[in-house]
């Protein structure tokens, strides 16, 4: 398992709801903890690590040893209040941030590893991170926010991303698109 990176047609893959939760499926949620620490994020989504599924993980302080590990399976997001702009970046999108505007509050439904429901509303950063991440689950990059004008300014590296994504497949690193189609539909079989 890795992060993908921009432009990997999974960072674009609608995510399907997960139906129920194995002993396999814990095994990657704990691997997606072990990549996202790896990466100094706080926030990673089962489409960054190529798996078509509704869920994504955070830990606002990007450390196993301190915060709380979150996982969040087909979570619902609503009741969003208020407006406030920060800068994002996105593991797949290495060495890009920008400002993004998002609501401050936002309340969240969702289950958790053991398969129980939970519900919380969250503002400031918490709100952020679950709605980025959230965004990555129907296939929408904090890019896609980005105010026009500063979208200008980003161009140039997501053209560098996009040309080195084709290098590596060119050599063989990574699968063409109808590849990695028919490996989601068949995870999606046995998930969702």
């Amino acid at each position: 398992m890795q992060i993908v990176s921009y432009p990997h047609p999974t960072l674009r893959h609608k995510s399907k709801a997960v139906r129920h939760v194995d002993s396999e499926l814990q095994i990657i949620v704990q691997q997606m903890f072990t990549l996202m620490y790896e990466a100094n994020g706080i926030g990673l989504a089962a489409n960054q690590v190529d798996l078509p599924l509704r869920l994504f993980i955070v830990n606002s302080e990007g450390n196993p040893e301190e915060g709380e590990e979150l996982v969040f399976i087909n979570p619902v997001l609503t009741q969003q209040e208020g407006q406030a702009e920060s800068d994002e970046g996105c593991l797949s999108i290495p060495g890009v941030s920008a400002a993004v505007t998002r609501p401050s509050q936002v309340h969240v439904e969702a289950y958790n590893l053991q398969g129980q429901p939970f519900r919380a509303t969250l503002s400031e950063m918490m709100a952020r991170v679950v709605q980025h991440e959230n965004d990555h689950l129907d296939g929408v990059l904090f890019t896609d926010r980005v105010a026009t004008e500063d979208k200008l300014e980003l161009e140039p590296t997501l053209d560098e991303l996009a040309i080195e994504f084709q290098s590596r497949r060119d050599r063989g690193d990574i699968p063409d698109d109808e590849q990695i189609l028919a490996r989601l539909a068949e995870f999606e079989e046995r998930y969702c």
